[in-house]
């Protein structure tokens, strides 16, 4: 799941500026925008990436497997303008948002995904405003 959401980021031309990042990368990009799945966009918590829970599903050895996935659209700004970094993390948001309606399943066999919830954070640091988007992709899948 993770592979396929970084893949389609990397290869969507609506995100050619957004630096789409598999987990939290050490990297001296100066880069204001970012999509990071797998990772919550906080370099001080506790880096999870993904929860699950799986059951039996029927008889034998068939898994039905409930999870959740981190994805933070990450937009910084040079100036004070944090109304620009909202709208700007809600535009990367919405690209995630449109992979999962045009395909639930991600390409994926006996998968289905959707976004769960959503969470803004906002602020204002010492290098401008910043918005933050966790999404929370949410889904099942049979193992």
């Amino acid at each position: 799941m993770i592979e396929a959401l970084v893949g389609l980021g990397k290869t969507d031309p609506d995100l050619k500026d957004v630096v789409v990042a598999d987990g939290p990368e050490v990297t001296d990009s100066g880069a204001p925008d970012w999509l990071i799945v797998g990772f919550d966009g906080d370099a001080s918590g506790d880096f999870e990436a993904a929860q699950s829970v799986a059951d039996f599903a029927g008889l034998g050895t068939r898994r039905e497997e409930e999870f959740q996935l981190t994805v933070a659209a990450v937009a910084n700004r040079g100036d004070k303008d944090i109304v620009a970094a909202r709208k700007r993390v809600y535009e990367i948001g919405a690209r995630v948002v449109a992979w999962l309606r045009a395909s639930p399943n991600l390409g994926l066999a006996e998968l289905e995904a959707g976004i769960g919830a959503t969470r803004l954070v906002q602020g204002q640091t010492d290098q401008g405003a910043q918005a933050v988007l966790l999404l929370t992709v949410a889904g099942r899948g049979f193992i």
